[in-house]
Formats: structure tokens, C-alpha cells, sequence
């Protein structure tokens, strides 16, 4: 496995792979839950359809885009999480990569690239989008759920209460950013982190843009989580509701824009 931590933060959920295997395949994740049906729905999987996992992780997606027969490629700079997927969905071909290198993938032979959860942990974007702009057919498309930027910053965002009014607290938005994520609470030894990457908004559209890329449709996602009986439980249920977890993009090669 190569190493690219000599000139990249480290980013890979590599050696977490087992716990983060468990965490996306319970039966109540946010995986599961709520971005799945959205994905299916979207991306629309089928026989003879060529599909491009950019950050696959252990392959979770990977698998639903196998089962509809489609032909899957998945990507990721976690060795650990790419043997996973190898072991687990035969019908695949994974290699160990870093987003923003996909010589192993012939240019214009895919019909849909996903990038689920991954790109705010990417720290090349705009080589990320272009390498994923240059693999696509002219009529593709690029599809990427991010943890919404506006609501879910790291260690800049959070829950508060004024009374009995739920509110979401924003400390930092336009400000470009990256954060250590202990991905090992409550280790004392032993300790395992990650980097996390805010982007606002404009940064993504202005990547996309730079890289030939159209946004055709945006979509935001909320919790499928309610609370426990409590006197808090309406509240925080209604603003679940009000505060979408995940936002999607769902965008196509601009044929009159010069790359």
C-alpha cells in the first residue's frame, strides 16, 4: 500500500475500518436510513450502467449499485477498507487510491460517479472534481452528499436551548477550515484521528464550476431519529425536521464550459 501521508493530511478511516464496517451497516444508521433510499433513488442503478465509487470505504454503496447488476468501480485511500469491499462484493473491482489520482479508470466511460459523505474529508478538492469530470461520459453525472455545511461544522456548531425553544448554534460558516476528529473517544492510549474540511458553500459551486460542471439539482436531508418520551421530545423532534443533517448535489458536465 502506498503512503501518501508524506504530503497529504491523513484522512483515511483505514484503521478504523472494523468499527466504521459496523457503524454504516446497523440497521438504524444514517446509511441505511436515510441516505440509501435517496441514493437508490437518484442514481438509479441498473444492468449495463457504469458506476464509480470515488471514497467507497468498505463499500456499503458499492454493494446496492452490485445488487441492481450494475458495474461498479469503488475508490479509497484506506487500504484496510478497500480489502473489505474486495472480501465482501466479488461482483466489484476496488482499487487503493487517493480521490484525486484515478489513472486505473479509462476517461469518459462513466455513466454515474458517487462521492457519499467522503468529500468533506477530501483534502483535494478541485483535483478530486476534475479527475472525476474527466472520467465521465459527456451525458454523465457527478453525485455527492456532503454533512450540510451550513449546519454541521465541526466543533463550530451545536444544540442549544432558550427556554423551551430548540435552537442550532452556528459559530463559523464562511471561513474555510480543517479539524482533528477523534475517531477513538474515550481512549486514554492508543489514540486514532482524522481531518475533517469545511467548505461553504460557494467553494463547492466554484470548484464544480471551475471543473465543467453544472449543478442540475440540490437536495437537503434530514434526521430519521426521533427522541424518548420526555418534555423535550416535541421540540427536538421538530427541529430535526427544521435543521436537515445532509445536503446532495447532483450535478452534469457543462458542455460549454472551458477546462
Amino acid at each position: 500500500m502506498i503512503c501518501y501521508s508524506t504530503y497529504m493530511k491523513d484522512t483515511s478511516w483505514g484503521k478504523v475500518s472494523e468499527w466504521y464496517d459496523d457503524v454504516v451497516n446497523d440497521a438504524d444508521s444514517f446509511q441505511s436510513q436515510v441516505i440509501l433510499p435517496h441514493i437508490m433513488r437518484l442514481v438509479a442503478p441498473h444492468k449495463g450502467q457504469h458506476i464509480l465509487d470515488v471514497a467507497c470505504g468498505q463499500g456499503f454503496f458499492s454493494k446496492q449499485f452490485v445488487d441492481k447488476e450494475a458495474s461498479v468501480v469503488g475508490v479509497d485511500i484506506g487500504g484496510e477498507l478497500i480489502n473489505l469491499a474486495k472480501k465482501n462484493i466479488k461482483e466489484g473491482t476496488f482499487f487503493t487510491s487517493p480521490s484525486h489520482k484515478l489513472e486505473m479508470i479509462k476517461d469518459k466511460t462513466v455513466d454515474v460517479a458517487v462521492c457519499i459523505l467522503a468529500l468533506q474529508n477530501i483534502e483535494k478538492l478541485n483535483e478530486t472534481i476534475g479527475e472525476v469530470r474527466k472520467k465521465l461520459v459527456p451525458n454523465g453525472r457527478f453525485i455527492f452528499v456532503l454533512n450540510h455545511p451550513a449546519f454541521r461544522i465541526p466543533k463550530k456548531t451545536s444544540w442549544g436551548w432558550e427556554g423551551d425553544v430548540q435552537y442550532r448554534r452556528i459559530d463559523a460558516y464562511m471561513s474555510e477550515s480543517s479539524t482533528e476528529i477523534d475517531m477513538t473517544p474515550g481512549k486514554e492510549e492508543d489514540k486514532i484521528n482524522t481531518v475533517s474540511f469545511h467548505r461553504p458553500l460557494q467553494v463547492y459551486f466554484k470548484s464544480l464550476n471551475k471543473n465543467g460542471f453544472a449543478v442540475t439539482k440540490l437536495e437537503e436531508w434530514m434526521s430519521h431519529k426521533n427522541s424518548q418520551e420526555g418534555p423535550k421530545k416535541a421540540e427536538e423532534d421538530r427541529m430535526r425536521k427544521e435543521i436537515p443533517m445532509f445536503m446532495c448535489l447532483v450535478c452534469i458536465p457543462n458542455s460549454e464550459a472551458k477546462i
